[in-house]
Parts: structure tokens; C-alpha cells; sequence
């Protein structure tokens, strides 16, 4: 398959899928283990130190080039393959087979994904772009010899983003979205790269419908617990 295929094929956009999303399938563990620093409950003093850590690190950010870049790629290819098996389809079928055939979070892909699109793109007005680019209050911290730093005060941004009623709703909607997308992109992601064995199928619908429940519930869980005052 050259590079070329690799882009516009279905095989290869289905490959293309499925790699991206595993990538994206870890990210979103380690965003949310470095997320839940926050139900340490110390007025955010673990968290900071975390997040510092991983914006200060040279390897988070060069993974933070490939997440972007494969992010975009996932988003292209999952709307050019939509439309492609659009193309295919043409006729609708006579037989509306409903939830016999697919489950309805299978058959509507697109539409969940860029409800996520949607809800990253306030999630990087709110915390991403501040970072990166000012607006995001400061906080001290000591490390372990003593040495004093200056450091993005996220715990606090949280906080003042979280107080505000629609934006939790928001990011409640945005985690059930990825929840449904995570429902059927998972084992989809794994099958794409050509994991597909009775063996393991079972093991991997249970793990990725597993998967699909706990990271978005962690991830609504934490503007709701701020939202609440449950965390301080």
C-alpha cells in the first residue's frame, strides 16, 4: 500500500482510523489519571505539580504535536470515510433494520464525533489556549530540593471556568458524546489494525464498553464535583 492509498483507500483510511484512535484511546487515560489529581482535595497543590510536569517535560510536548496532528488526521479521514460509504450506499436499504443490524451509536459515527469536535473546541478556549497563550492565573510551587516555581495556577482556572452552570452542562454533553463514540470506536480501532479473533473479541467489546463508561464519567464527574464545592 503506498503512502498515497494509505490517505484516500478505504482500507487505508480505515487503517488510518483505527491507529489514531488508539493513540487517542491512550491519551485520554492519561489525561484523565493526571485530571484526577484534583480528588487528592489539597486546593489543587498535586494537580498543579502535575500538570506543570507535563507541560514542563520535553516528551508530553512533543506528544502534544502528535496529538494535535493525529487528532485532525482521525477527524479528516473519519468524515472522508462517512462520505465515501455515503457515496457507496446510495439506495437506503428496503429493510429498516434499526439496532438489529448496528447499534444506533454505530450508525451515527460522524454525528458523535463532531459533537466532540465541538466540545474540544471549548475545552481549548478554556484551558489550552490560556496555557499557551496567557490569561491563565499563576501559583507557586516547591519542588522537592526547595526551589521555588512559578507555575500556571490550572486548579484555579478550573474553578472559575466550573462555577458556571452551562459551561458543566456543556462538558456533561461533550463526555456523553465521546462515551457513545468510545462505545463502538474502540473495539473498531483495534479491528481496523487488524486485531479480529474470536479469541479476543469478547474480551475487547468488554474491555472497550468498560473503558467507554469509567474515562467520560471521570471526565463529567470533575466539572461536577467542582460545580458542587465536593472538592476544594
Amino acid at each position: 500500500m503506498t503512502w498515497k492509498q494509505v490517505f484516500t483507500s478505504s482500507v487505508g483510511r480505515k487503517l488510518t482510523m483505527g491507529l489514531t484512535g488508539i493513540f487517542l484511546i491512550l491519551f485520554l487515560l492519561v489525561h484523565a489519571g493526571l485530571n484526577a489529581c484534583i480528588w487528592v482535595n489539597d486546593g489543587g497543590v498535586t494537580f498543579n505539580r502535575a500538570a506543570h510536569f507535563m507541560g514542563d517535560n520535553i516528551v508530553p510536548r512533543i506528544l502534544e504535536i502528535g496529538l494535535f496532528l493525529f487528532l485532525f488526521l482521525h477527524i479528516i479521514q473519519g468524515l472522508m470515510l462517512e462520505a465515501s460509504n455515503r457515496g457507496k450506499r446510495g439506495v437506503a436499504y428496503n429493510v429498516a433494520y434499526g439496532n438489529r443490524g448496528s447499534k444506533w451509536y454505530s450508525r451515527s459515527m460522524a454525528i458523535l464525533g463532531t459533537l466532540v469536535l465541538l466540545f474540544l473546541i471549548l475545552h481549548w478556549y478554556d484551558f489550552f489556549i490560556p496555557s499557551r497563550f496567557g490569561g491563565m492565573p499563576e501559583t507557586q510551587i516547591t519542588t522537592k530540593n526547595g526551589t521555588v516555581l512559578e507555575v500556571h495556577d490550572v486548579f484555579t482556572k478550573m474553578k472559575e471556568t466550573f462555577s458556571q452552570l452551562w459551561v458543566v452542562v456543556a462538558y456533561i454533553i461533550g463526555c456523553l458524546a465521546l462515551a457513545y463514540h468510545l462505545a463502538h470506536g474502540f473495539s473498531s480501532a483495534f479491528r481496523s489494525v487488524g486485531v479480529f479473533n474470536k479469541k479476543y473479541n469478547k474480551f475487547l467489546l468488554c474491555l472497550g464498553y468498560t473503558y467507554s463508561v469509567i474515562i467520560p464519567l471521570a471526565f463529567a464527574m470533575m466539572p461536577i464535583s467542582i460545580h458542587f464545592g465536593w472538592i476544594q
